[in-house]
């Protein structure tokens, strides 16, 4: 008798909802998990080049904390394309503006850059005060 692995295809990801409370956490180490609860890691039927990963909910992104110096120290880039474009903005200034893509950041650069990535990125949902509009979805409760 043969014995084969059996590889995930799309259609076998059953894509639980998991709600993360964000507060008191080191963004870091909460962006880690998260990445990998997306991505489906702890997934028995993990597959590299499928979907098998939860949709993740993340409430009080403006309760995050960053270690040492880094909300003076760390910069995030962007460019606008134009010449002298480049735009450059503070930790501590972003947290203040939109501290939900201080974790939009972090988890995306811990996922996969191609489609797939992409993909598991749209089911990332960050909120920075304690409500969200996912109740009809359930999301239990994910101890980090």
């Amino acid at each position: 008798m043969k014995k084969y692995t059996v590889s995930a295809k799309d259609s076998d990801n059953q894509g639980k909802w998991v709600l993360v409370d964000a507060e008191g956490m080191i963004l870091g180490r909460l962006a880690s998990t998260i990445a990998a609860r997306l991505r489906g890691k702890d997934n028995p039927m993990f597959t590299p080049h499928a979907d098998t990963g939860d949709a993740v909910v993340v409430i009080n992104a403006e309760k995050i904390v960053l270690t040492g110096r880094k909300l003076e120290q760390k910069r995030y880039y962007r460019h606008s394309g134009f010449t002298g474009g480049l735009k450059e903005i503070t930790a501590g200034k972003l947290m203040e503006k939109r501290p939900e893509d201080l974790i939009r950041f972090a988890v995306r650069g811990m996922l996969p850059k191609n489609r797939l990535g992409r993909k598991l990125f749209g089911k990332l949902k960050v909120y920075a005060g304690g409500e969200h509009p996912h109740e009809a979805q359930t999301p239990e409760p994910m101890k980090v």
